[in-house]
């Protein structure tokens, strides 16, 4: 699973990058587009993914005690706020799809440097949507530890999927946390 996430690292590393390059290079499109981001669902969400990780944590732990109710319930409350998460994004994807700003032939921003906005909208959409495919399939697999769990295949001696999965969904939280800031609270000053 280390290495795993290590590639995964690697992988948001370099549109991470790329999108660092390109906010130096241009700076003001970036905090222009930046403010037709709704940081209030921004902010909900990041509320919602911490909310998941110590539910996730709390279903590893209850794993470990082997109580198997517990681990239910966590996980089914992690994959409850994961779908709440999404549901927030489907609707800031909506959004941005009435307000024609979604890169495409349809484009539209009333701005001074609308290629550059582009841009930035661009990487806002591959690196959201890259998160939220991450976030989907997070989804699949706690619907299969859910089934697992109520069929008695883990107990305090060997819980290991719910604790690899542990990581996964920990790493695919820390990096909304690395989102959040970099695409919602660009500072226009700046």
């Amino acid at each position: 699973m280390w290495t795993f996430l290590v590639t995964e690292i690697m992988f948001f590393g370099g549109m991470f990058m790329a999108y660092i390059a390109y906010r130096h290079a241009y700076p003001l499109a970036f905090a222009a587009a930046s403010q037709k981001l709704n940081i209030i669902l921004g902010a909900i969400n990041t509320t919602v993914l911490i909310c998941s990780s110590m539910t996730m944590a709390m279903a590893v732990h209850s794993a470990a005690l082997g109580k198997k109710n517990l681990l239910i319930l966590f996980l089914i409350a992690t994959l409850l706020l994961g779908g709440v998460f999404l549901g927030i994004k489907g609707v800031e994807y909506h959004d941005k799809w009435v307000h024609h700003e979604v890169p495409g032939p349809n484009f539209e921003f009333e701005g001074a440097d609308a290629q550059h906005a582009a841009l930035y909208f661009s990487l806002y959409f591959g690196l959201t949507g890259l998160h939220a495919s991450h976030m989907i399939i997070g989804a699949v697999i706690l619907i299969i530890l859910i089934v697992k769990a109520s069929k008695n295949q883990f107990s305090a001696h060997w819980y290991t999927p719910v604790e690899m999965f542990g990581l996964y969904w920990h790493f695919v939280d820390i990096v909304w946390i690395f989102l959040f800031p970099l695409l919602y609270l660009i500072d226009p000053r700046k």
